[in-house]
């Protein structure tokens, strides 16, 4: 038995093969892919074939944002489908992608292998209505379902659930700060294993700068540039998820490794900009939690760029971080801890694997455990 899952980002779409064998599933193979150019169905057919991944019993699916309804993981039905379709407005770079996905496993697979959904909002359905409600007026909020969604919580919960596996003795891992530093970027606060506060908010565009999105800006620079620049809503959003953020500071790359290499100064204030907010974020959530046990990071840039996290986190002894340099620099594309044994915050890197999440709640779906419902 065989379990696809794809995991579709702004730029890019990961595809694993999991092989059920008694009680742990072993991967067969995996595969990263930039999207771009390339199409869907060609990167599919070659991932299969050049795996030799045959018999998909089901195909379980990263979906960003499943708004106020879709809370749970799902069979992906027609009314599941036309309910991310719906919410492709407020998750463009995503939601789209994903459904193109599920409609292209389901030429290759047939309609009769379940295509399972896993809702990156769902992680944050609980949190508190300080956290989760914006300053307008209530009935505006509730005709049209507008609240901070929260993003990126396949990454943070699989973080979060090996910080768990790590620190047994802090009850569900204490009070914890998550960043998922990739294409796109967010960082998570959590206390006992709940999500009280993260920065991406209605849709992924709130928050932490990223490859191509602003994050946080005030309204009223878009309200100027639709009244005295003739913007219309389509230019505007794509100004704010394609044109800004690293590569917009920079007028150079989106890429943080060649934002890195560059001496510009703009690419320099593009990088500096980056981790300040970053920073600034993270001052807040250790505020909000009351202090806190642990700081893990996660994806392409907080897996990878040690120079990244060290600007994040430097000087911040005050709150019991302390980084280890070296082990800071020798930690790239690894778990591991980076902090000193001395501080009372365990910092570590934790390689983000959000196939893996994909994979189990596909599993329950197809053992009849209960854990996947139309």
């Amino acid at each position: 038995m065989v379990i696809l899952t794809v995991n579709t980002g702004s730029s890019s779409v990961r595809l694993a093969a999991f092989v059920i064998k008694g009680s742990r599933p072993d991967m067969q193979a995996r595969g990263h892919f930039q999207t771009g150019e390339n199409d869907p169905g060609t990167l599919l057919r070659a991932f299969l074939d050049d795996n030799n991944i045959k018999d998909v019993s089901a195909v379980a699916h990263r979906v960003v944002h499943g708004g106020v309804n879709l809370v749970n993981p799902c069979v992906i039905d027609s009314g599941v489908e036309s309910e991310i379709r719906r919410l492709s407005s407020l998750a463009p770079l995503h939601n789209p992608a994903a459904l193109n996905w599920v409609r292209i496993c389901r030429e290759f697979f047939g309609g009769n292998v379940p295509q399972i959904a896993v809702f990156d909002t769902a992680f944050y359905s609980g949190m508190p209505a300080a956290a989760s409600t914006y300053a307008l007026p209530g009935g505006l909020c509730k005709k049209f379902d507008i609240r901070r969604y929260g993003f990126h919580g396949l990454a943070h919960s699989a973080m979060l659930r090996r910080w768990q596996e790590i620190s047994p003795y802090l009850q569900a891992g204490g009070r914890v700060i998550s960043l998922q530093l990739g294409a796109g970027c967010s960082i998570t606060a959590v206390k006992n294993g709940q999500a009280v506060d993260t920065s991406m908010g209605f849709s992924p565009l709130e928050g932490l700068v990223m490859a191509t999105r602003s994050g946080d800006i005030d309204p009223g620079v878009v309200t100027y540039l639709i009244h005295s620049a003739g913007f219309t809503p389509f230019e505007l959003e794509k100004l704010l998820n394609n044109h800004s953020g690293l590569l917009g500071v920079s007028d150079l790359s989106s890429d943080m490794r060649v934002l890195l290499e560059s001496e510009s100064p703009e690419a320099r204030l593009a990088v500096d900009l980056y981790c300040y907010r970053i920073r600034k974020y993270t001052g807040a959530y250790i505020a909000v939690l009351g202090g806190v046990d642990a700081v893990l990071f996660g994806g392409g840039v907080g897996e990878n760029a040690p120079f990244i996290r060290n600007m994040i986190l430097a000087d911040m002894q005050w709150c019991g971080i302390e980084l280890d340099g070296r082990a800071n620099s020798d930690t790239i594309e690894r778990e591991g801890c980076i902090s000193m044994s001395s501080g009372r915050v365990g910092v570590w890197v934790i390689p983000v694997d959000e196939a893996a999440v994909l994979e189990r709640e596909a599993e329950k779906f197809i053992k009849g455990a209960g854990g996947i419902h139309e």
